[in-house]
């Protein structure tokens, strides 16, 4: 294939050149790579160091991190040469800093609105078609246009039956994405084909973690933002609306509770049958951010319905998850036993298993004014920039590579692999709602990185070798996500331009017949005949809204947060009062909720616009990946 071929003639070249200047446009050779160039990652100043033989490492480079820090012995790299000459970086521009201006210091109006109303055709093109050639099942196949349902033929494909409950799915997801695109009408419609068609007796057995987010999560956004004109869409009321979508979430929510039931920890089992409860062969492992990650919705329908029971389960959970984590480092692991309560995954890191159990922690507290969730939060977060966290100290000074979050062992901190995933993109956005901007920014920019070299996020990256380890992208929207929450919060026209970036990546790599496929091989674009329902309820969303400064989520005097599924829910005074209890808790939290996407205000004016993405730091992404 052409790709391969140039990229051994570049190792040709290396070879005969003693250089790697081609090569190290991937992410910087400082992540691993054994080349005679390094780039020291700087937001004020990029230098080139070459020495002719091997690249300098520094004590903040990744490769001297790959063993205990506590143990210097026992480090697995080899020594490396500490003297080089510097070279600026500056050298291989050609264009000056009033180029950088012009590329990434405005984004015209008449392009915003270009960019919004192609966000606004991905998401009906995907819908659109999902309605004519899928519904009611629950994912559109978009290659073969047609729906898909559970694999009832093998029940042991967890890939699709945990996701899929034969209930409609993607419509379900979607519901609130209408009313972002202001489509109140089409909302009305599908609520009531909702109401009228979907039921949760099945005999289907689902992840509870997927039937929390996705279906639950979504049944109460849209049943808040139906019959409370105050958040944030106003009145929008359906008439002769009776609170079937809260019925129907309240139903659901009752089916998923035997997985609460005769378990030894009070951590829930992965999978219920929503009609028969938990199944005989059940396991009795399950992931970190699956049972730990049922907080928001549970505690919004305990408080929505007056029964405590929801919120207590998923809280009893949650407890039961941070009393076992470790007592030397403070990190929880990624797997663990229901009824021993033994970690069998002892790999801690902010991806898949682990994401949104640091997610809930801290969007509890700023919905229920929990103060020891908040107290849990800070103390994970503390945990995470301590042991996870590598690279130089300060993200926008000093020397060494850039700060990365890695997978380590929850017990001594010490790494156990050189790969992240793309569900860790999500980390730069909980940044912003913790305040920690810069930290957000800098993160931010290693997974845009990677999106500029491949057009996608694949769903490994080994930050040593540079190079994917799984080749796929199913259209997740974490990268989009934390580009919309920090533009947001710095209303840098630079996010502006990462969104168009994507957009159009996804309109040129993805695209098929019938609506956008997951991509089966980054590099190659070869495609899977699926469509999974989160593309519609959150990366079209966050695209949409990233153009669309005078939507009403953006000049709605109330506060709002989105769920890890990106449905849109209110902090309202109501979901921190307790009907069940005799008396209302007389204590206010000690803390107003971290800054939250809807009063990115709150950030000081000179963090808002143009620092420190103003340098010429976001350049080297373009020319990183030789695509300026």
């Amino acid at each position: 294939m052409q790709w391969r071929s140039i990229v051994v003639g570049l190792l040709v070249l290396r070879v005969l050149l003693n250089c790697a200047v081609w090569l190290v446009f991937g992410l910087g050779p400082s992540w691993g790579f054994d080349f005679p160039i390094k780039f020291t990652f700087n937001l004020h100043k990029i230098e080139l160091l070459n020495d002719g033989e091997r690249a300098t490492v520094k004590t903040n480079a990744w490769p001297q991190h790959m063993y205990d820090h506590r143990n210097p012995q026992a480090k697995t790299c080899s020594k490396i040469n500490g003297n080089s000459p510097k070279k600026s970086y500056l050298s291989f521009f050609q264009e000056g800093r009033d180029e950088y201006d012009r590329k990434y210091s405005s984004f015209p109006d008449a392009l915003k609105v270009k960019m919004r109303g192609m966000a606004r055709d991905m998401f009906y093109f995907g819908y659109d078609n999902y309605m004519k050639f899928a519904f009611p099942e629950d994912e559109l196949n978009p290659i073969a246009c047609e729906g898909r349902g559970p694999d009832v033929l093998n029940p042991s494909n967890i890939n699709i039956n945990d996701v899929l409950g034969n209930y409609s799915l993607t419509l379900i997801d979607a519901l609130d994405t209408l009313l972002v695109l202001g489509n109140v009408t089409e909302f009305h419609r599908a609520v009531k084909l909702v109401i009228e068609t979907v039921s949760f007796d099945k005999d289907s057995t689902v992840q509870v973690f997927e039937a929390n987010i996705r279906i639950l999560g979504s049944l109460i956004s849209a049943h808040i933002l139906l019959t409370d004109p105050r958040h944030p869409f106003g009145d929008i009321g359906l008439k002769d609306y009776d609170n079937e979508l809260l019925h129907l979430a309240h139903d659901l929510a009752v089916r998923l509770l035997p997985a609460f039931e005769n378990t030894s920890t009070g951590i829930p089992y992965p999978r219920v049958n929503l009609k028969k409860g938990v199944p005989p062969d059940s396991i009795n492992e399950t992931c970190t951010a699956g049972a730990g990650s049922l907080l928001v919705e549970f505690g919004i329908l305990s408080r929505l319905i007056g029964d405590s029971t929801f919120e207590w389960v998923a809280r009893r959970a949650v407890k039961a998850l941070w009393n076992l984590r470790s007592n030397e480092t403070g990190l929880l692991g990624n797997v663990v036993n229901i009824q021993t309560g033994q970690w069998v995954g002892k790999q801690s890191g902010l991806g898949a298993g682990m994401d949104s159990f640091y997610e809930y922690l801290l969007k509890s507290y700023i919905l229920f004014g929990e103060k020891e969730d908040y107290r849990m939060f800070s103390a994970a977060y503390e945990s995470i920039q301590s042991h996870l966290r590598r690279g130089r100290e300060a993200c926008n000074e000093g020397e060494g590579d850039p700060p990365l979050y890695v997978n380590v062992n929850m017990f001594n901190g010490q790494i156990m692999n050189t790969w992240i995933d793309s569900l860790q993109a999500f980390f730069p956005g909980l940044q912003v709602l913790n305040g920690d901007v810069e930290n957000a920014i800098c993160l931010h920019a290693f997974y845009y990185a990677i999106w500029k070299r491949f057009g996608a996020l694949p769903e490994r990256y080994n930050w040593q070798l540079q190079a994917p380890d799984v080749l796929f992208y199913p259209l997740r929207p974490e990268l989009v996500e934390s580009t919309y929450l920090l533009y947001q919060a710095t209303k840098n026209p630079f996010y502006l331009h990462v969104g168009m970036d994507i957009l159009e990546s996804l309109e040129k790599n993805t695209k098929v017949r019938c609506g956008y496929a997951t991509l089966h091989h980054v590099v190659d674009k070869s495609k899977e005949d699926r469509m999974e329902s989160f593309f519609l309820s959150e990366t079209c969303k966050y695209l949409y809204l990233l153009f669309d400064e005078d939507n009403p989520l953006h000049k709605s005097e109330n506060k709002y947060i989105f769920t890890t599924e990106g449905h849109v829910v209110p902090i309202d005074q109501r979901f921190r009062e307790k009907s069940w209890e005799e008396q209302f808790p007389c204590e206010e939290p000690n803390k107003e909720p971290p800054a939250n996407i809807s009063n990115c205000e709150r950030i000081p004016e000179e963090r808002r616009y143009g620092l420190p993405l103003k340098s010429i730091y976001m350049r080297q992404i373009d020319h990183m990946v030789g695509l300026s």
